[in-house]
């Protein structure tokens, strides 16, 4: 194809997009990403934008460092749509902020077929609770400790130390403490920096953001990340659904799904960037000790309201059809 063709197709896409812009309906899209607009998270997002104007939509994209306020905004209306981590998404839908549960989905195969089933309209109900609608959910990466000391291999040597911990999240605070360790207060945008200066012992967090957020400062030069998948981070879209046709949600859940790859491409990327040496790789013994702590975990913040039952009968479902003779499975107790 010679130039002035191609010069003359992208004239005619532009003019294309403009026209769908023109006719579309205006929103706002608040998008959170610890590293704003020029973040992986909010790069992949305005991919968003495009496809949604075939839908009728332009939507504003708009990038935000703290998610507590974009969180904030979207609940007073500012925004019609935000993307969030599970965590924040908890106060909008208790299905799949339960997504995060500890020790639920050990493998970024199983989190696949789960995400593959909720975005699919037989799961749309479990996406809906009110006015609020889940939208879209995309991998984040599977959450490790990172320890400023690798003598801390062990669950018994977390005893006594401080971690920083997502406050907000109920589940992070009862996990901490039933390991007897210490709950010191951060956000998304105060832990590493926690770790870095030393404030904290421990702080938990997926592979990506192991180089923007510099967290080698705090791990080197005798620390180290414990290779033990705790939970699987997801980042959410909401939308209020009286401000999008009833069909939206669906062909966003179908249109996060068929990006999954995009995202668990930066993931594993961000993992392998990982010097070896700095990973520490627990006994088969110490593993199977995380596994029966972290259900127990689940179990006890299930009874407390705070997951999901039926979030956590599917994720014991797909872990079960990997590995059936498991006892969990056998005895079905989730």
């Amino acid at each position: 194809m010679g130039k002035g063709m191609t010069r003359l197709l992208a004239g005619a896409l532009v003019s294309m997009l403009a026209i769908h812009a023109q006719a579309a309906e205006k929103r706002k899209f608040c998008v959170f990403d610890p590293l704003g607009a020029t973040g992986p998270v909010f790069n992949l997002s305005k991919e968003t934008k495009v496809k949604a104007l075939g839908w009728g939509y332009d939507l504003e994209m708009t990038a935000y460092t703290d998610e507590k306020i974009a969180s904030d905004d979207f609940k007073a209306g500012q925004c019609d749509a935000v993307l969030l981590t599970d965590v924040r998404a908890r106060e909008y839908n208790k299905f799949t902020a339960t997504l995060v549960a500890v020790g639920a989905m050990p493998d970024y195969g199983q989190l696949k077929t789960v995400l593959s089933t909720l975005s699919t309209p037989k799961a749309s109900k479990l996406m809906i609770d009110g006015n609020y609608e889940v939208v879209g959910i995309a991998p984040a990466g599977a959450i490790y400790l990172f320890l400023r000391d690798r003598n801390i291999d062990k669950v018994e040597k977390i005893q006594g130390k401080k971690i920083a911990t997502l406050d907000y999240d109920p589940a992070a605070v009862v996990m901490v403490r039933r390991v007897g360790a210490s709950v010191v207060s951060a956000t998304t945008s105060s832990f590493a920096g926690k770790f870095n200066n030393g404030s904290v012992d421990v702080a938990y967090a997926p592979a990506v953001a192991y180089t923007p957020l510099e967290l080698y400062k705090g791990v080197e030069p005798d620390g180290g990340i414990f290779q033990y998948n705790f939970a699987q981070m997801t980042f959410q879209a909401i939308m209020h659904r009286d401000r999008f046709d009833p069909e939206f949600g669906q062909k966003m859940r179908e249109y996060y799904h068929g990006r999954h790859g995009e995202f668990m491409d930066i993931i594993e990327q961000a993992e392998k960037d990982i010097p070896d040496t700095v990973w520490m790789r627990p006994s088969a013994e110490d593993a199977q000790g995380f596994d029966a702590m972290l259900k127990d975990v689940r179990i006890a913040l299930r009874d407390d309201g705070l997951y999901d039952p039926k979030a956590l009968k599917l994720m014991l479902k797909v872990r079960c059809s990997e590995d059936p003779t498991k006892a969990e499975c056998v005895d079905g107790r989730e």
